[in-house]
């Protein structure tokens, strides 16, 4: 039975108009007056005063003149409408196993500042870690920035549940953490702070931050030291009922020399620099001599990489079997490795699945800074434009 809350007053009922308004030149970049009365199902004159109450504000912008397709009648040509993109800020934080990243983007959702600094994450109690990753992020953002700032978002590699709790983050060494708290705690003012999965808000950022709805369902996996899974249906993020949705590093894979591992511990940078440094002659071993080696055919690294190939394609049948993904998409360092390895992880999907399962779409990251830092600012960028967002909330307080 649907229960019917009560209904809003004047102002909330403009106030969400305009976040609709927000949004709809969020997904489409710029739109005439008139395209946005259609959008909005508002008579002209109510969409002027939405745009008038927004440009007031600074949030929105008249720019240039529409480009028409040529008529025999001759007029005016139409304004057009966007976001005013430094009418506010958003501050992202990727707390890996190696390093840190930051990531500020404006109201159209653009990269304006990043930032990345090693960072030996198992080496340091939790609260050093964010403590170092808020500063970085702070001491990233122009101090002409910091009064637009709209939030800060975090992401971590961890099970995390869906109010910021980390079960265990192994990669790291924490359990039992509040997140939430411990970063808000750090955040030199007050702001909404928002903290997610590395790999579901790198599903965030890939997903939200192209714009453009997906229809269907994707798998996002992030492949550094770990491996973490994000699933986004028809553009929207499923966390599952514990928000460990996802998780397909944690797969059992069996093996002659290791019977019992996990999917992480075959795709993860570490199992795979490992097993590369103890047959290489490359004086620095990293992952760009193995990428390398690989594509030079090297016998060593291709036994390796052809390992990992396999892996891969049972992860990608069991997760497929559960979700039925028509799109994965791989990102993080090792993601460099796939288009190398793309026919051999094909071969290897079709030999272990029957032929009725069709083969998803197997992309990779297109933008590498578009990952788990960029992803939880648009966390924030995305509540900023919703009814739960600040906005909203003041106008009805």
């Amino acid at each position: 039975m649907n229960e019917v809350g009560p209904i809003a007053p004047p102002s909330g009922i403009r106030q969400r108009n305009e976040l609709a308004a927000m949004r709809a030149l969020y997904r489409h970049g710029r739109l005439s007056r008139a395209e946005l009365a259609r959008i909005l199902g508002l008579n002209r004159s109510s969409s002027g005063h939405i745009v008038a109450g927004l440009t007031v504000e600074g949030l929105v912008r008249e720019v240039g003149a529409a480009e028409q397709a040529p008529t025999s009648h001759a007029g005016r040509p139409g304004i057009m409408l966007e976001l005013t993109p430094d009418a506010a800020f958003f501050l992202g934080i990727e707390i890996g196993v190696e390093h840190i990243s930051v990531v500020e983007i404006d109201l159209a959702c653009r990269i304006v500042n990043n930032r990345m600094e090693l960072f030996d994450g198992p080496s340091v109690d939790v609260e050093t870690a964010v403590s170092r990753a808020v500063s970085l992020a702070f001491d990233t953002l122009p101090p002409s920035h910091r009064s637009r700032c709209e939030g800060l978002g975090v992401a971590v590699p961890a099970q995390m549940d869906r109010k910021g709790l980390i079960n265990i983050a192994p990669l790291l060494g924490w359990r039992n953490i509040q997140l939430a708290d411990l970063a808000r705690a750090a955040v030199p003012a007050q702001m909404p702070v928002m903290v997610e999965n590395d790999a579901n808000a790198f599903a965030i950022g890939a997903s939200y931050g192209a714009r453009e709805v997906h229809s269907g369902v994707t798998l996002y996996l992030v492949m550094e030291s770990g491996v973490g899974g994000g699933i986004v249906v028809d553009g929207t993020l499923f966390r599952g009922a514990q928000g460990l949705a996802g998780e397909i590093g944690h797969l059992r894979v069996n093996g002659s020399d290791a019977p019992d591992r996990s999917l992480e511990s075959v795709l993860g940078l570490e199992c795979i620099l490992r097993a590369y440094r103890a047959i290489s002659t490359q004086p620095d071993q990293n992952l760009a001599t193995f990428l390398a080696d690989v594509r030079d055919r090297v016998p060593g690294a291709v036994a390796i990489a052809e390992e990992w190939a396999r892996a891969l394609a049972y992860g990608l049948i069991q997760a497929g079997r559960i979700i039925d993904a028509d799109r994965v998409v791989l990102g993080g360092s090792v993601a460099a490795l796939y288009p190398l390895m793309a026919a051999r992880v094909l071969h290897h999907i079709r030999s272990m699945q029957e032929e009725s399962f069709p083969l998803p779409l197997i992309q990779t990251n297109k933008d590498e800074t578009v990952g788990p830092a960029f992803g939880a600012a648009c966390m924030l960028h995305q509540r900023y434009l919703s009814a739960d967002g600040a906005r909203l909330a003041e106008d009805a307080a």
